[in-house]
């Protein structure tokens, strides 16, 4: 989290530096202007981690980034990414048209549009959280368990293919968990329990312990 949204701070500027805490210590980091790194793929990923974390200015930080910023990466992507990151900073910044952006975002993913990324992948791990956001956004309360026990089962498919076992990165649903401790903050009853989903993650009880 600390490292990803230093990055796209970093990203967002071409002269001077910024301060942010990373590993506990203060550092100074100098401007760098657009960068491959600084993507929507990786923005969503920063974006899951402060979410868990609860961390309010961060959020902020990464709703300011630009789209045109992310673009600027080079990362090839498909397009439907860029309209699911407008409407989560279109939501965050409470802008108007969030129905219109989260429509397109989800009509874009659709995989026959949305070829850049690989079917499973798309299918299995990126379209779920687009999915419980929306029963977020619809204040859909058993909608969202639902979607939310489906979303696991899915990654576990994704990841429990022969190809993924034993990787690290499937250990935690990232994404679907960053979208429920959106839900269970706005008083959403989670019924689901996981080990995708830590509950000392989920529930925030975590926070404040140690600064981030």
């Amino acid at each position: 989290m600390q490292v990803g949204t230093a990055a796209f701070a970093a990203a967002s500027i071409t002269e001077g530096r910024i301060e942010t805490r990373i590993d506990h210590e203060m550092r100074t980091i100098n401007a760098t202007g657009p960068q491959f790194y600084a993507n929507a793929g990786n923005w969503l990923t920063s974006l899951w981690l402060v979410l868990v974390c609860r961390d309010q200015q961060r959020m902020d930080q990464l709703c300011q980034v630009p789209l045109d910023l992310l673009r600027a990466s080079g990362a090839e992507g498909d397009e439907y990414v860029f309209h699911w990151v407008d409407a989560l900073q279109t939501y965050w910044q409470e802008r108007p048209g969030l129905p219109e952006k989260l429509t397109a975002a989800i009509e874009q993913s659709h995989p026959d549009i949305a070829t850049i990324a690989p079917r499973d992948l798309l299918q299995l791990v990126l379209y779920p959280p687009i999915n419980l956001f929306y029963k977020f956004f619809r204040k859909d309360h058993d909608g969202f368990n639902e979607a939310l026990v489906k979303a696991l089962e899915l990654h576990k498919t994704y990841w429990n293919a022969p190809e993924r076992a034993g990787d690290i990165a499937g250990l935690l649903a990232l994404g679907p968990l960053a979208v429920a401790c959106l839900a269970y903050d706005a008083g959403f009853p989670i019924e689901v329990e996981s080990d995708y989903l830590p509950i000392r993650l989920l529930d925030g009880s975590w926070v404040g312990e140690f600064d981030t």
